[in-house]
């Protein structure tokens, strides 16, 4: 008995000191989890207070959080930006006229996800450059940044009515992707740390005026037929003597455009009987901008019987590529299509539902081809509205 005794006594010390070993472990690993909770919390927060300074496109330099997870992307170019650097994700807002529905007018419209439809709006939307924000909404959302497509006056306004660092995107629409574009994207890229996708995208496009100019560089000036463009879409709709000056798809393929003059620089007014003078061997008008197009026939039909591609059928659709700033899918696509029409020989490897594939793939993930036509922005020839 005394040695079942002993026994169970040093059974017991045993337990006991099993327990306590026990004990001493977890209170160990416990405070070891309470060090390293508190060391990460230290470290978000530490992170937290952490800025970095982006000098955005008119030169702001703006201080934001070191980290951002959060974005409002308002006014002419931010929300396309977005999608171009798949930064979706990371909108806390959108404009209202993206919240209703699918515009094909504006290239990334197609690939908002639903969930990102119904954020709350921050935004009435459009490419003014003014402050057209919802500063209470944009407050409420809460994002690290705004990136906005605004003037510097309306940036700074905005910035004061929310207390939120306000980052410029803005860039023009002259010429194809011109380097107001490719500062904007690199701007928008630096803050949501896309660099990597931006600089795919924009050699991309580099390749693409490459390969258009590479194209069409050697043609001689005697063998290029002359081209109008029409009808064209800027700050507005507008009927067939809308036109431009150093017009990008027509530029990117060497063209010769009736409508270059020293005194324009971009969108702006032909006369009637200009373009009667300048008699263009090719027209591409605006297929969005027929209606209007339309009512000029019918007020002037004996003006349009004298258009001499109007008589030989040489009359192209074009879609616009401004909607709320350049959609840079259909710029290219604009440029691609007119190189094939002007010099058929040296597109001939191509077909225009291949390359805009291409295109819209590389930009947007998606191929959206037959929605753009679904929605009447259609390439092919436009004769049967003067017929």
């Amino acid at each position: 008995m005394i040695a079942a005794a002993v026994m169970m006594g040093m059974t017991g010390c045993k337990n006991q000191t099993a327990a306590t070993e026990t004990t001493k472990e977890t209170v160990t690993e416990a405070a070891a989890k309470e060090t390293e909770t508190t060391a990460q919390e230290a470290g978000a927060a530490e992170s937290e207070g952490k800025t970095r300074i982006v000098k955005d496109t008119w030169g702001r330099e703006v201080e934001i959080p070191d980290e951002v997870d959060s974005i409002v992307c308002l006014g002419s170019g931010a929300p396309r930006i977005a999608v171009y650097l798949d930064a979706e994700d990371k909108m806390a807002g959108i404009e209202e006229h993206d919240a209703g529905g699918v515009n094909i007018l504006r290239d990334y419209s197609p690939i908002l996800r639903d969930e990102t439809r119904k954020l709350p709006l921050v935004g009435a939307g459009g490419g003014s450059g003014a402050n057209n924000g919802y500063a209470e909404a944009i407050i409420m959302a809460a994002p690290d940044v705004i990136l906005a497509g605004f003037s510097q006056e309306a940036a700074e306004e905005l910035e004061n009515q929310t207390g939120i660092p306000v980052v410029c995107v803005r860039y023009t629409s002259k010429g194809l992707a011109n380097e107001s574009f490719y500062s904007a994207m690199r701007v928008f890229a630096e803050v949501v740390e896309k660099e990597e996708r931006c600089e795919e995208l924009l050699t991309y496009i580099d390749q693409c005026k490459e390969d258009l100019n590479s194209r069409t560089a050697e043609i001689p000036e005697e063998e290029k037929p002359t081209a109008y463009a029409g009808a064209v879409t800027f700050s507005g709709r507008h009927g067939f003597t809308g036109t431009y000056s150093k017009f990008g798809p027509f530029d990117a393929v060497n063209a010769k455009n009736v409508a270059d003059v020293d005194t324009e620089d971009g969108y702006y007014e032909a006369d009637l009987e200009q373009i009667l003078t300048w008699d263009p061997d090719m027209i591409f008008l605006d297929p969005g901008n027929m209606d209007l197009v339309s009512d000029e026939i019918s007020g002037n039909p004996e003006y349009f019987k004298t258009v001499r591609a109007v008589k030989e059928e040489n009359v192209y659709a074009l879609p616009s590529f401004n909607n709320c700033g350049m959609n840079i899918t259909y710029a290219l696509m604009d440029a691609y299509y007119t190189g094939m029409i002007l010099y058929p020989e040296q597109f001939e490897d191509l077909t225009m539902e291949d390359k805009s594939n291409e295109i819209l793939t590389t930009f947007l993930g998606e191929d959206t081809f037959s929605q753009m036509r679904e929605g009447g922005l259609i390439y092919g020839t436009l004769n049967e509205y003067f017929q």
